[in-house]
């Protein structure tokens, strides 16, 4: 599984990539406000911290704003990847882009139909909220691993499977469980799967033990 750091903050994506886990960036406009930069200039910055992807938010809600944006940011790296909501003009940009050698993941699915539709267009990431339809009393996880056996049964889709709204370490474990392929989180998330309170007892007693030893 890759580990894909959801922020548009410089300084949270070098801290991921010294724990190794930066192996890519997603970042959306809300991520965008916070940080009080353009776009191009985050997406650009970021692309020289990592290797991997790094995904931009189109805002344009038509077919053709949708191209215009996507062959613009295409243009900032090669590590570009287009991310579009799942609209029906979404996912007819998305097919385009990709016919043009431009990567897309489609973004904001909320149901195992949006992403089938989205991986029948080709497009390289589908990326199912989890999240999200927690808030409103679905189970996020069981729509992702819906996903996951839709994608087992079709070998011939090939779009890699990126579980976003990901806000715990469960997510997270669930995520490694069902053999999801990319999970994006905030790097305090990341950060909580290292916490255990019998690591933190276990490092108590071991340091009494050893002022014992001392004396």
């Amino acid at each position: 599984m890759k580990f894909f750091i959801d922020s548009a903050e410089i300084e949270d994506i070098r801290e991921a990539k010294s724990l190794g886990i930066a192996d890519g960036v997603t970042t959306n406009p809300s991520l965008m406000a916070k940080s009080g930069r353009e776009l191009k200039d985050v997406v650009s910055a970021i692309s020289r911290e990592i290797d991997g992807p790094v995904f931009s938010e189109v805002i344009s809600g038509d077919e053709t704003g949708i191209l215009q944006e996507g062959y613009q940011m295409a243009k900032w790296s090669d590590q570009v990847v287009i991310k579009i909501p799942a609209t029906l003009a979404g996912i007819k940009a998305a097919h385009k882009l990709e016919a043009d050698g431009i990567p897309t993941g489609i973004t904001l699915i909320f149901s195992p139909m949006q992403a089938l539709l989205a991986a029948k267009a080709g497009v390289s990431y589908i990326i199912p909220f989890v999240g999200r339809l927690d808030d409103i009393s679905s189970d996020g996880m069981e729509m992702v691993e819906q996903v996951i056996a839709i994608m087992d049964n079709y070998p011939d889709l090939t779009c890699k499977v990126l579980a976003a709204s990901v806000r715990t370490p469960v997510h997270i474990l669930q995520s490694a469980l069902i053999g999801v392929d990319i999970v994006t989180a905030p790097l305090s998330v990341y950060k909580q799967l290292a916490a255990h309170p019998l690591t933190d007892a276990g490092i108590h007693k071991f340091l009494q033990d050893w002022q014992k030893v001392k004396k």
